[in-house]
């Protein structure tokens, strides 16, 4: 009983940054398009919140492995009321350079805090599950990591709407109480000392993984390189550019396409039906659900480049765009599963004294793979279009399946 509501609480913790995470997002991107910012320039406010990340995973994970993981959980939560009380200070009359520079160290923090609170949360999971329940973890992690998903697509709709009611300081000052207080009561009842162990790592450990450790963080690297490479700016400037949709559509696809990612992520452990005893029949599910995966975006990108060019007719784009719309749904549950899977296999790859510094490489590499194919994406887009971002985001996905086959599930650290 006492896991069950440790659970609780580490999922309320997350569940509260979700939210504010999601919607800072659509705070920021709303707010400087409407003051005039550019495209590069809004895009530049991100790149610290994502290339943070990297670091934070990486380092974050040492420190949760000697000092605990309700460390990082609760530096997470500070750092991020902290974020947005900086944020709610941007003041219009400011010079472009100094706004950019300010909102990209904020944007940095939140960044540091979202990433030290998703790992701690998800390496609480491991301590909290009974020694060898297999099952109940997939489905821990499963559940955590779905509602994430959604609520961040919560999120999403909720920046719009406070942006439109209250303005952008007043939304940031709303939030920043309502983590707060979430903060507190997280704070005062949470008192298990999850993921402190007598094993004390040296520094160098950092870096230092068992093979399959290694071999599933890459995989993880490429299957989120393979991802971001449509979703994060090509998709959205097509849907503008080409599909000539509305912000509102457009930030409403990608919020319903998040919510609909997580709900699959949090049942997936239905759908794979021969989870959850064998570590070897996971790593190959992983692989075969990669392939699986990889298939959707070569076959969009048939279809972009053949029915949706640059100047398609008024009367053939409603098919079209209907098929694309289906098309990346699709992606995104299989997307889901696949995701699913890989924090299984890293949770259950993983000893419970070296839990905070797998879990933490591990989402290192999960961070670089979405800078990487950010940056891809913009680069590719440029470059070929859509179709191309497709292309390249099946290469990067079979890629993912070929690493998760080489796994040893004989191995854990």
């Amino acid at each position: 009983m006492n896991a069950v509501r440790d659970y609780a609480f580490v999922t309320t913790a997350y569940w509260g940054l979700t939210i504010t995470d999601g919607a800072l997002r659509m705070l920021v991107l709303l707010h400087f398009h409407a003051l005039g910012y550019s495209p590069f320039e809004i895009a530049f406010l991100f790149v610290f919140y994502e290339a943070s990340g990297v670091l934070t995973n990486l380092f974050g994970g040492w420190i949760a492995a000697r000092f605990g993981l309700r460390i990082t959980l609760f530096s997470g939560l500070a750092l991020q009321v902290l974020a947005l009380f900086m944020l709610s200070y941007v003041d219009e009359t400011w010079s472009r350079e100094f706004s950019v520079f300010y909102v990209f160290v904020c944007q940095g923090v939140s960044g540091i805090a979202k990433d030290l609170t998703k790992m701690s949360s998800k390496s609480a999971v491991k301590t909290l599950v009974p020694h060898g329940s297999t099952s109940m973890l997939f489905k821990w992690v499963a559940l955590l990591t779905g509602s994430k998903n959604t609520l961040k697509g919560v999120g999403f709709f909720l920046g719009g709407l406070l942006l439109m009611g209250l303005g952008f300081q007043y939304a940031l000052v709303a939030m920043a109480i309502g983590l707060l207080v979430i903060f507190g009561i997280v704070l005062a009842l949470l008192q298990n000392p999850f993921g402190k162990t007598n094993v004390k790592p040296a520094f160098r450990k950092i870096l230092s993984k068992s093979k399959s450790v290694n071999l599933i963080s890459g995989a993880r690297f490429f299957l989120f390189g393979g991802r971001d490479v449509w979703f994060v700016i090509a998709a959205p400037l097509f849907f503008r550019d080409i599909l000539q949709w509305s912000y509102a559509e457009i930030g409403s696809f990608m919020a319903f396409w998040v919510i609909a990612y997580g709900i699959i992520q949090a049942i997936a452990p239905r759908i794979v039906k021969n989870s959850p005893d064998g570590l070897s029949t996971e790593a190959v599910a992983a692989s075969h659900w990669a392939y699986g995966l990889a298939a959707t975006p070569l076959l969009l990108a048939v279809i972009v480049y053949h029915f949706l060019p640059v100047d398609i007719a008024a009367e053939n784009i409603d098919l079209a765009t209907f098929l694309l719309v289906s098309g990346l749904l699709v992606f995104g549950a299989l997307f889901a599963i696949n995701s699913s899977l890989h924090s299984y296999l890293i949770l259950a790859l993983s000893a419970e004294e070296h839990i905070a510094l797998n879990v933490g490489f591990y989402y290192m590499a999960n961070a670089a793979g979405r800078l990487v194919g950010t940056l891809l994406s913009g680069l590719f887009y440029q470059i070929g279009g859509l179709s191309a971002c497709l292309i390249s985001s099946a290469a990067l996905i079979i890629i993912a399946g070929l690493i998760v086959r080489k796994i040893d599930t004989k191995s854990v650290l």
